[in-house]
């Protein structure tokens, strides 16, 4: 079973709302899923990620990959920043 690390879309019909979440690779997007570890809402000026550090580094140490998109919300994170800051 390959875990990912992906989005799940929530929300109203022209308002999306996402969730960042662990999943099986082969489960449908909106689907089960193992773990609810953050969110993420485009349409806030700017766009606003949370992420619970913890449950992240927990799943990829147990072998998750994160798809491109959720990788590259993980990286403008402003907590991401100073992580690799300091």
């Amino acid at each position: 079973m390959a875990l990912r690390i992906r989005l799940a879309r929530f929300g109203a019909k022209k308002r999306p709302y996402y969730r960042i979440v662990v999943t099986n690779s082969e489960a449908p997007r909106d689907g089960r899923f193992l773990e609810i570890i953050g969110t993420y809402d485009p349409r806030q000026d700017p766009a606003a990620v949370t992420v619970k550090e913890d449950l992240l580094s927990l799943w990829v140490s147990k072998g998750a990959t994160c798809t491109d998109t959720v990788a590259s919300l993980l990286k403008k994170r402003p907590q991401a920043a100073a992580a690799s800051e300091a």
